[in-house]
């Protein structure tokens, strides 16, 4: 047998300024599947990942809570740990980039850069908030566009007439941090000389380590010349300061990926067996993959392979490239109810649904991804329950009643079971180069052929007849053992499922090589339902679930390592202002709604009617009695919206970031129920 490889799998570290959502979770769930599928084989695999956590957005968001950096972080990578757990991934480690390790490596590969020769320095003229005394990186500087005066852009692009400009070219300029008038300053910056890999780059971009697509794409950027490479920034900056430059700090894409190596060196640390050398040396002969998006491909694949060069340390085998997530053909909307974060997911359906539907997308390319809800719900129903586990429920009733449990030795159909064995190798291949589309095909193909033959065998009709109870049991036991070659093949896929089939099976739990042999006079145990199918009412709470959380979202991601408080909205004409009826109202009745996490159901008085009101601030007010009799502000003149717990007849106004902090507005005292506010 060949020795087992020496496998280092990462996927992109997760910003730690919010909630994990399904776009986030097909990076999670396609290198998970891979990493299971090389665990399966004997390969020694091993699976890390960060959270990161640097930068002014983390120091900002923090600031805006009043709390520290440090706990900002703590609370996330916890919440984000929970959710990938529950999503069965299965990291090896799962790490911060505010570590002691990542601390020390990424200011020894800096020193290694430096020393080379691979670092130069120079005054960077950049604008500069006087109030929160602070340089502002482009994405914290808005204004109006240099090209077609559109208002309130960003500093580095025009979202409206998609122009792009450095910051200094925006007309009417204002920090987005605290709304000041920025002023223009100099400070001395820290560079890496990114075009001194312009040939090394070129040859390895192009040496089988990416994808076709990605590889022309970086051919462009390639072939324009490379510039240096900014790596500092100034203090205030949550980060690790630069080695021998005070109030200087590495920016955060400069030690988010040795994120990767901080994390395996934090696992080195508990399994003694592992030598971090052998994986990242110079000479390492271990292969290293990483997972990531296709709008991170350029820090990945020009700026990190080059600083791994430039510090003598080994670069990646390969970079697996994924698309984006769509939802219904659309990009996931917040109004729509499709941003759906990964806990609202959970909260309604099983992560294995998700994780085979995943697989059944996603190819080896770039493409991006669309969720279909409706095709979501009959995928999983008609392939996994209606296919898979349909198999053992038909087959396994039979052996119990008739066999005392056990399986029958024979083959009933060798022919059918010389198909499965002959599909292994194109199915293997198919893992090993992420082709999951492919190999889920593949394998409900051989599911369609296995309830074809049960069909027409029909073993329920042969019971009833007398003499043919050695029909049935060859048949069935033949049919179990087809399910466990199915389980075989989607396990990386579907682990739980696998576990429940073990017990079942009464196996130790299954290995890639099990696809070789049958099982022969052997006992089952009691079969239990293994997958329920989905119920599209499930699938609509998921949606309006994910629309009430947007009451309580008070930030939103503006690439990585970057984030922005949530902006103002698009400003309004007076006449439309006027035409919001606010009117006080008095809470007769207040009560938690049944299967949903934040609402309160309200029943308001307005003087002379009542009106039913949802609201998402169950989290601020868990005793919602306490509320009743008191006096709000509600918009009056908002039309009724369909739930699924009943219709909205008005919304109530509150503020404060979410959470606890919601605080429901009230006017002051001697107003009336029904008055308009003006």
């Amino acid at each position: 047998m060949p020795e087992p490889r020496q496998i280092l799998v990462t996927s992109a570290l997760p910003y730690a300024n919010g909630s994990i959502h399904l776009g986030h979770m097909v990076e999670y769930i396609q290198t998970d599947i891979w990493v299971r599928f090389q665990k399966m084989r004997g390969n020694q695999c091993y699976y890390v990942c960060a959270d990161d956590t640097h930068g002014s957005a983390i120091m900002l968001l923090a600031e805006k809570r009043g709390i520290s950096a440090e706990a900002l972080i703590d609370g996330v990578w916890a919440e984000h740990t929970t959710d990938f757990a529950d999503f069965l991934v299965e990291f090896d480690n799962y790490y911060s980039t505010h570590s002691p390790e990542n601390r020390t490596l990424s200011s020894e590969i800096y020193r290694r850069l430096r020393d080379a020769g691979y670092i130069s320095t120079r005054s960077v003229t950049q604008y500069f908030d006087p109030e929160k005394n602070m340089f502002l990186a482009d994405r914290f500087i808005k204004g109006d566009c240099p090209k077609c005066g559109a208002e309130d852009q960003y500093g580095d692009n025009c979202e409206k007439c998609g122009a792009t400009y450095a910051p200094t070219e925006l007309k009417n300029p204002r920090s987005a941090v605290s709304g000041a008038t920025p002023v223009l300053r100099d400070s001395e910056h820290f560079f890496f000389r990114l075009p001194a890999f312009q040939a090394m780059l070129q040859a390895w971009t192009r040496s089988g380590t990416l994808q076709d697509a990605v590889a022309n794409k970086l051919a462009e950027w390639l072939d324009s010349g490379l510039q240096e490479w900014d790596i500092s920034r100034d203090a205030p900056y949550f980060g690790f300061e630069i080695p021998d430059a005070p109030g200087k700090y590495f920016y955060v894409w400069l030690d988010a990926p040795v994120g990767y190596m901080a994390s395996f060196k934090n696992l080195c640390s508990k399994r003694p067996e592992l030598d971090f050398d052998a994986f990242w040396g110079k000479d390492s002969t271990a292969e290293l993959y990483h997972f990531i998006g296709k709008d991170i491909v350029n820090f990945h694949a020009l700026f990190w392979p080059a600083m791994l060069e430039g510090a003598g340390l080994r670069k990646p085998t390969a970079l697996n490239v994924h698309g984006y997530l769509t939802v219904n053909g659309q990009k996931m909307s917040k109004s729509r109810g499709t941003f759906i974060k990964a806990r609202t997911y959970l909260d309604h359906l099983s992560p294995e649904y998700l994780r085979y539907y995943y697989a059944a997308k996603l190819g080896r390319g770039v493409d991006d991804l669309d969720m279909n809800l409706e095709d979501f719900v009959q995928k999983v129903n008609s392939d996994l329950v209606g296919k898979v586990v349909n198999i053992a429920s038909r087959c396994a009733g039979f052996i119990h009643k008739g066999n005392g449990g056990r399986l029958v030795a024979g083959n009933a159909a060798p022919e059918l079971s010389d198909a499965f064995l002959a599909a292994v190798p194109s199915i293997t291949d198919a893992y090993e180069n992420r082709d999951f589309a492919r190999a889920m095909r593949e394998i409900m193909a051989l599911a369609d052929r296995a309830n074809a033959w049960i069909a027409d065998k029909a073993p329920w009709a042969l019971a009833k007849q007398e003499g043919r109870q050695a029909e049935v049991q060859a048949i069935c036991a033949l049919g179990i053992n087809l399910f466990r070659l199915l389980v075989v093949f989607l396990k990386p896929v579907l682990p739980n499922l696998a576990r429940d089939a073990e017990a079942f099976l009464n196996v130790a739990p299954l290995r890639w090589d099990d696809l070789n042999s049958l099982l022969q006079d052997h006992p089952l145990n009691p079969f239990k339902p293994l997958m329920t199918r989905i119920d599209p009412a499930n699938v609509d709470a998921m949606v309006e679930a994910s629309r009430e959380n947007l009451a309580a979202t008070d930030s939103k991601p503006a690439g990585n390592g970057e984030l922005l408080a949530e902006p103002l909205a698009a400003q309004i004409d007076f006449e439309a202002f006027a035409a919001v009826d606010l009117r006080v109202a008095k809470i007769l009745k207040a009560d938690a709604v049944d299967g949903a996490d934040k609402l309160l159901r309200l029943t308001l008085h307005l003087g002379d009617e009542q009106r039913n009101v949802f609201s998402g601030i169950k989290s601020a007010y868990p005793d919602p009695a306490a509320l009743e009799g008191r006096l709000t502000v509600m918009i009056a003149n908002l039309k009724p919206r369909k739930m699924r717990f009943g219709v909205s007849e008005g919304m109530v106004l509150a503020a404060g970031p979410g959470g606890a902090d919601i605080y429901l507005l009230s006017p002051d005292s001697g107003a009336k129920p029904g008055q308009r506010i003006k």
